[in-house]
């Protein structure tokens, strides 16, 4: 064989090489790509709405004013606890929360309108879709699980009452890590307990700032934006924003 043509063929073999190193690395990332689990947040599957309604059952005339107090100071207080490295669970700070907003708004509960409030958080319905949702991303094969700040007792609460809690592995609640989302730590969870990459775990987020630190930390994210709010101003954006639980279904598949 001459020079040249040697210096041909070789040059054939080194292109074909690198053509088969490519298409084996563009595999790859396609594997790597394919969303095999999905982390939810637990408002995604319970509806909050129901406290709302428990609260002006139990003080006619004052439910949304005293909802949107409760949750707003629930949530600062998570923030705040878990900036100040002071954690309690979210039980905790969801009592704390409802004590705060009585004393603000000058209501003074019983024992047991304070009980039925905080029961609220136990027995949320699941939204209308979630069945059907659930049961075609377990015929895929995709695995799910809470990431959530609620407590595993709180989270298995609701499911019992819904009658969801086969399609769950174990919860990944906040308590486990001592850091409420969007802490890095909360969303680390995820990756550690499916032992996969987070590009193959969708979030599945209910609040924008809960969409926002999941997009900081790096998951494929889905915002299931049931109530139509805008995003926040956080400079991220969900990778697909879905009126219900059917984006999310479609993007994981």
């Amino acid at each position: 064989m001459n020079r040249r043509r040697f210096a041909g063929t070789l040059a054939g073999a080194l292109g074909m090489a690198a053509l088969r190193a490519q298409e084996a690395g563009a595999q790859e990332q396609r594997r790597t790509g394919q969303i095999k689990a999905v982390a939810f947040d637990g408002f995604v599957v319970f509806d909050p709405r129901s406290v709302e309604k428990r609260v002006e059952e139990q003080l006619p005339g004052r439910g949304v004013e005293f909802t949107n107090l409760w949750r707003t100071r629930q949530f600062e207080y998570c923030w705040l606890r878990t900036s100040g490295g002071k954690y309690a669970d979210f039980w905790k700070v969801t009592d704390d929360a409802l004590r705060y907003t009585a004393k603000s708004m000058k209501v003074s509960l019983t024992g047991a309108q304070h009980d039925a409030l905080m029961e609220a958080y136990r027995t949320m319905p699941p939204w209308p879709d979630v069945r059907e949702g659930m049961s075609e991303l377990r015929r895929r094969g995709i695995r799910l699980a809470f990431l959530s700040n609620l407590t595993a007792g709180m989270l298995d609460a609701n499911l019992k009452q819904a009658g969801l809690s086969e399609f769950f592995e174990p919860h990944l609640t906040t308590d486990r890590v001592q850091a409420y989302k969007p802490s890095p730590r909360a969303y680390q969870m995820g990756p550690d307990a499916f032992y996969l990459d987070k590009r193959e775990i969708a979030f599945a987020a209910f609040g924008a700032w809960d969409a926002a630190g999941a997009k900081w930390f790096g998951y494929p994210t889905v915002w299931v934006n049931r109530g139509n709010v805008p995003a926040e101003e956080l400079d991220t954006t969900a990778d697909v924003v879905a009126k219900d639980f059917g984006g999310l279904v479609e993007f994981a598949g």
